[in-house]
């Protein structure tokens, strides 16, 4: 097996965060080469599911917003460079108790960035969007500029970009491993072996699969995703009708839906799925997950209620606070990781790339990355 020539960054994981870095890398020039296990956009780990919610005032930190407003912009940048429909605007609700963490913490996002919003109450979530049946004591967070993404569409877009700009990119290929070599780093799979200048890890769930003399506190969680047939008024439940909507029920336990893009109305839990690992989860859609998500349907958005068209078996790896990991590692300064992000990372894709190639070429951050430093 001979040894390719030294590439300055290599990539292990080309879902939504690799794919955006390679992009990002390689249109500023460096020699990328990239590996995943699958060809992407695949549906065996977080990247698929038709579609994903874009939000800004973003409840779970203030820290957030300004990198979601960047991906706003170089999401519709990637549009206009593709020609693709990537970014849906439907505007976005989050809705709970007054005083619930997802109510809270979308409107202090809000009123620190000083981000267009309102403050319905049940009634006036109802009156306008007759589809969503909030109860009497739940007020939601209106955002206008909330939307869908297309997950595969995007991620296929920014692999096509990374390969358009030099990218090699080496698909149904895993790593066995790698090694520091020298101050570079060598990437061995069963047909090469290469070298690195710096190695960027984004495989998500198995990402701590690939650093295993760390023992990173990573956590894998079996994930559901349900697509239904209104049971009236379908039009309701269109795009320009029905909004992205993230609930808040029963004090801890978060539902949302989205609208009906073509597929079905898609509706799940966020988080509270079962802790399993890559190769171990339950792949398969039970009964038991049908009804856990139909008894919130019912008791929300009734109107959803109907034929199940499609379920589908999604994976969070997540951090023990729930926010995201991009940093160096602490003994090996030319592997950087950025991955996982716990579950609603997808949106910020095309800005973690630019924060990795930041960090790769030596460059200041342009946002604050206390949250996602090593811990």
């Amino acid at each position: 097996m001979s040894i390719e020539r030294t590439h300055d960054v290599a990539i292990i994981g080309l879902g939504a965060m690799g794919s955006a870095a390679a992009f990002e890398l390689a249109r500023r020039g460096l020699d990328v080469v990239g590996f995943d296990r699958f060809t992407p956009p695949h549906t065996m780990g977080s990247s698929h599911g038709d579609s994903r919610i874009i939000r800004e005032a973003y409840f779970e930190h203030p820290l957030y917003v300004p990198m979601v407003q960047r991906a706003f912009e170089l999401w519709r940048e990637l549009e206009r460079r593709t020609g693709s429909s990537l970014l849906s605007p439907t505007g976005g609700l989050m809705i709970g108790a007054p005083d619930s963490v997802l109510v809270e913490g979308a409107r202090r996002s809000a009123q620190q960035h000083g981000l267009a919003h309102e403050l319905l109450s049940a009634a006036e979530i109802r009156a306008r969007f007759p589809v969503l049946q909030p109860e009497a004591d739940m007020v939601g967070v209106w955002e206008p500029r909330a939307g869908v993404l297309a997950p595969e569409a995007c991620v296929a877009a920014q692999l096509d970009q990374a390969r358009r700009c030099g990218a090699t990119l080496h698909f149904d290929e895993p790593v066995d491993r790698w090694q520091p070599d020298g101050g570079d780093v060598s990437v061995f799979t069963a047909l090469r072996h290469c070298r690195a200048r710096q190695l960027i890890i984004s495989a998500g769930a198995w990402a701590a699969s690939l650093l295993p003399g760390l023992r990173l506190p990573f956590r894998v969680e079996r994930q559901v995703l349900h697509w239904l047939a209104p049971t009236a008024d379908a039009a309701a439940f269109g795009p320009t009708r029905c909004p992205v909507h993230l609930w808040q029920i029963d004090g801890t336990r978060f539902f949302y839906g989205l609208p009906d893009m073509g597929a079905g109305v898609k509706l799940a839990f966020h988080h509270g799925g079962e802790t399993s690992t890559v190769d171990a989860v339950r792949r398969e859609v039970t009964s038991r997950d049908v009804d856990e998500l139909r008894a919130a349907v019912r008791r929300f958005v009734p109107a959803a209620d109907g034929h199940r068209l499609a379920s589908s078996v999604c994976l969070y790896t997540n951090t023990a606070d729930e926010h995201f990991w991009i940093d160096r590692c602490p003994d090996q300064p030319q592997v950087l990781v950025a991955s996982p992000c716990s579950g609603h990372g997808f949106k910020f894709a095309p800005v973690i790339g630019e924060i990795v190639a930041d960090l790769v070429q030596g460059k200041p951050a342009h946002f604050d990355l206390g949250l996602f430093r090593w811990r």
